[in-house]
């Protein structure tokens, strides 16, 4: 332990992975003391985008459903190495994770369904010669060059209509307005599942939920070490000053106070000189909304959460702390929608089962290409909470473009109730509603800025972990800049924090470095091949 770290204090404003990786960080390797670590958090619930919750009596709900690889994850996985699982604590969550994905395989068998109801050979990308031309340049253009360009400014329309982009966005959830540079991160960061787009043998998932195998295992340990956790706990503001940093001679940024709100009360936290501050700058599920069965969700902006003004007031005030309103200014691009269902017998899963040829958790996830919607969904393995009852079953859907009329209720998604959605699917699958869904509950969410990490930008859009003009002040968020990574990931998020915490302690230890699979001569041959076939 670095026993003069154990004096010290650190504050984080925001409770999502980010936080609470970036507190295990500060305890495992920089010698903090859990009790002098504290976690302001909005919410009742601390997880961020990984929150989950509902029952089986009023219906679960999931606002996002993520997907892992373990080859890669470097940073996420080697965090979870050092938190035990809670159904064994003799083994860790990398460890209990890798033996779920030994046991539950994946291996789709039906990635993409068209309007007939007819599983597509997407074995078959579908390019022409200018379409992988057109990919080739756009991976091998610099960041620079391709600057805050959109996906669609550098390629064909006959591009959106291939395989593999059908599989490729919905896999990551990108539109062709998104960001060029984004996308070619993806393209390196993910080249080793190229080969295997259409069946997604490369993707492993949890065991339950991600805020049940991750989020709550990494909780209980940090409270097990003494954290503080301030939920329904809003930070509204930081005290900060440009003062003189002996150790550079250059003034920098120093946060003084804290101030934050708790049930209606105003209440001011002094920082000291050697205190550290992380603020989860930005959320990409901020003013997000919940509908019903007999109800369509709410609209709801920034201006209803406030979740942007913290970091839109340090913006304003420093360069260098990047640009939130690139991001938070358009959400016809970057809000959709997504669903949680609930049922309460097998009906659904096994016709799906019978249909794709995929048990529960097989099949990674399955995408509707002619539905207006643009819907894609995937059934986990069961139970996917860890209180679910043995006679219920959950999975998760979303649409890309919920602003459209949908193909069978004639009305956009946005509008929709969950009956209304659910009917919607069912005419896509041809399924009867009346025997697959009598006793389901669909939950919508509608989220204005899921994808707002992939609006086109610029690198000095966003800051760095640590600005340079920054002494004390860190950002751990989707809305930094880390050179290769991918945006819309878990890893971003812990990574970020781990960056910050070992920058602002000067701690001597090796980040775990990105895997360059791209360079791998095998995975460079493998993609090459895939793209002619």
């Amino acid at each position: 332990m670095n026993f003069y770290n154990k004096d010290r204090k650190a504050y984080f404003i925001g409770g999502g992975i980010g936080s609470l990786a970036g507190a295990a960080f500060l305890i495992r390797d920089g010698g903090f003391l859990g009790d002098n670590i504290t976690i302001f958090e909005s919410l009742p619930l601390l997880g961020g985008s990984l929150d989950a919750g509902g029952n089986p009596e009023q219906g679960y709900t999931l606002r996002g459903s993520r997907m892992f690889t373990l080859n890669i994850y470097e940073c996420t996985w080697d965090l979870f190495k050092s938190i035990p699982s809670l159904t064994d604590p003799n083994t860790s969550v990398t460890e209990e994770t890798i033996a779920f994905n030994k046991k539950v395989i994946s291996n789709s068998k039906a990635r993409l369904i068209d309007k007939n109801r007819a599983i597509v050979d997407s074995s078959k990308l579908g390019f022409s010669n200018s379409d992988r031309l057109e990919l080739l340049k756009l991976s091998e253009a610099s960041e620079e060059k391709l600057g805050n360009s959109s996906i669609y400014d550098w390629f064909s329309p006959s591009f959106f209509e291939t395989n593999f982009w059908f599989m490729w966005r919905t896999s990551f959830a990108f539109s062709p307005w998104h960001s060029a540079v984004e996308f070619k991160r993806y393209l390196h960061r993910f080249m080793q599942e190229f080969p295997n787009v259409e069946t997604m043998t490369g993707v492993k998932r949890t065991i339950y939920n991600q805020y049940d195998s991750m989020v709550l295992p990494l909780q209980v340990w940090l409270k097990s070490h003494g954290v503080n956790f301030k939920k329904e706990s809003t930070v509204t503001d930081l005290d900060t000053v440009y003062a003189l940093d002996p150790d550079t001679e250059t003034e920098k940024v120093v946060v003084k106070h804290i101030t934050y709100k708790n049930a209606g009360n105003i209440k001011t936290i002094e920082i000291k000189d050697s205190d550290l501050v992380f603020h989860q700058n930005g959320s990409m599920t901020d003013a997000s909304s919940y509908g019903s069965m007999t109800s369509a969700p709410k609209f709801f902006n920034k201006e209803d959460s406030q979740g942007w003004r913290l970091w839109e007031k340090l913006a304003n005030k420093y360069p260098g702390f990047g640009k939130p309103e690139v991001f938070n200014s358009n959400i016809a691009e970057s809000f959709w929608e997504s669903f949680t269902i609930t049922l309460k017998d097998t009906a659904f899963f096994d016709q799906m089962e019978k249909f794709s040829g995929n048990k529960a958790g097989t099949g990674s996830q399955v995408t509707l290409k002619d539905s207006n919607w643009f819907m894609s969904f995937s059934l986990n393995n069961q139970p996917h909470y860890k209180d679910q009852p043995s006679n219920v079953q959950v999975f998760f859907t979303y649409g890309l473009h919920p602003d459209r009329a949908g193909n069978f209720v004639g009305k956009p998604m946005t509008e929709c109730t969950g009956e209304e959605i659910l009917k919607e699917l069912c005419g896509h699958l041809k399924f009867d509603y009346d025997v697959v869904f009598a006793n389901a509950i669909c939950i919508p969410c509608r989220m204005p800025y899921i994808t707002s990490m992939f609006m086109p930008r610029l690198k000095t859009d966003r800051p760095l972990p640590v600005p340079k003009n920054s002494k004390n002040l860190a950002f751990i968020s989707q809305f930094v800049e880390i050179p290769d990574d991918c945006v819309f990931t878990v890893e971003y998020s812990i990574r970020a924090a781990q960056m910050a915490v070992y920058e602002l302690l000067d701690i001597d230890l090796e980040i775990p470095p990105i895997t360059k699979f791209d360079k791998k001569l095998k995975v460079e041959l493998e993609t090459v091949a895939k793209a002619f076939h």
